[in-house]
C-alpha cells in the first residue's frame, strides 16, 4: 500500500476538537494531569521543553519525574511543577533518553507505567520499551527510530512507503504510530489513518520533538480528564491533533521573525503554541 492511497488530511477544525476552553467548575485536577518521565544528565533540556510545552497546551498541573540536574533545570524554568509523583491521566516517557545508558531502575520504573491503564506516549529512549506494552500507547519515533522499531517487531524492512510501514507498525505494536516528518503520518491499528502537514521546515531544528511529546501528552490529559476512553483510534486523533497544534505552532514562531518565515528553537516553538490553542478555541 502506497503513499498514492487516499488518507484524509487532518484540519483545523479536527484539531479543534481535541481542546476544551475551561469552564467556571474547573480546578486544575478536571483539567487534565500530565506525568512527564524524560530527560537525562546529557540531555536534560529535553525535560524542559516538554515540560514547558505541556504547561502551554492548557493542562491544569504537570508532574514531572527525573534527574537532579533535569529536575532543577524544569523548576527554574517552570516553577509550578509538581516534582514529585502521584496521580496522573497520561504520561509522557523517552524524550531525551538514551536506551543504552539506561538504568536497571529505571527500566523497571518505565515498564510499570507501560504495564498499567494510564495512557503513554512513548518517545526516543524508551521506544525500545513499547513492544509487549499494556498500557494504551501512542510511539512517535522518527523514520530512523520506525526502522528500529520495525526490526524489533520482525516487520520486513521499509520499502519508503511511509503510509503503509506507520500502518503495518501500528497493527504489530497494537498502539497508534506516529511517524515524523515533514508530512506527519498518524495511524491506529484499526487501519485508522490521517496525514498532517501544518508543519514548516523551520521545525527541523534539535528539540522540537520534545515539545511535540508535551502537546500530545497534555492533549490525551486532558481528554482522560473529561472522561473520554483511551480507545485506539481516539488517541490517533489526539495524537493527530497534537501534531497540527505542535505544526502550526512552529509556522507562528517562523513567521514572527520576518516575512516569509525564519530561525526557530524549541523553546520559541512552545511559546506559540498557548496562541494556536487560543485562535482553535476562539472558532
Amino acid at each position: 500500500m502506497g503513499e498514492s492511497v487516499r488518507v484524509a488530511g487532518w484540519t483545523r477544525a479536527d484539531a479543534a476538537r481535541a481542546l476544551q476552553t475551561p469552564t467556571a467548575s474547573d480546578d486544575k485536577y478536571s483539567r487534565g494531569v500530565i506525568g512527564l518521565r524524560t530527560g537525562s544528565d546529557a540531555y536534560p533540556g529535553a525535560a524542559v521543553l516538554g515540560v514547558e510545552a505541556a504547561w502551554r497546551t492548557g493542562v491544569g498541573m504537570v508532574r514531572y519525574l527525573g534527574p537532579d540536574r533535569a529536575t532543577a533545570l524544569v523548576l527554574q524554568r517552570r516553577p509550578e511543577t509538581v516534582a514529585a509523583s502521584g496521580r496522573v491521566q497520561a504520561w509522557v516517557i523517552g524524550s531525551g533518553t538514551d536506551a543504552a545508558h539506561r538504568t536497571d531502575a529505571e527500566t523497571g520504573a518505565l515498564q510499570e507505567l507501560l504495564a498499567g491503564e494510564v495512557p503513554v506516549v512513548v518517545d526516543a529512549g524508551a521506544l525500545d520499551l513499547a513492544p509487549g506494552a499494556a498500557a494504551p500507547l501512542i510511539v512517535t519515533p522518527h523514520a530512523r527510530e520506525l526502522l528500529r522499531l520495525r526490526e524489533a517487531l520482525g516487520l520486513t524492512r521499509s520499502e519508503g512507503d511511509r503510509i503503509a510501514d506507520a500502518r503495518e507498525t501500528a497493527v504489530a505494536l497494537g498502539a497508534t504510530v506516529l511517524l515524523k516528518g515533514s508530512d506527519t503520518i498518524v495511524a491506529a491499528p484499526t487501519g485508522w489513518t490521517t496525514v498532517v502537514s501544518a508543519a514548516t521546515p523551520w521545525l527541523a531544528t534539535a528539540g522540537t520533538g520534545d515539545v511535540l511529546g508535551g502537546v500530545i501528552g497534555a492533549l490525551v490529559a486532558g481528554a482522560a480528564a473529561r472522561g473520554e476512553a483511551p480507545d485506539a483510534e481516539a488517541l490517533g486523533r489526539l495524537a493527530a491533533s497534537g501534531a497540527w497544534v505542535h505544526g502550526r505552532a512552529g509556522a507562528t514562531a517562523a513567521a514572527s521573525v520576518g516575512h516569509g518565515g525564519g530561525p526557530v528553537t524549541a523553546l520559541d516553538v512552545a511559546e506559540a503554541v498557548p496562541r494556536v490553542v487560543a485562535d482553535l478555541l476562539a472558532r
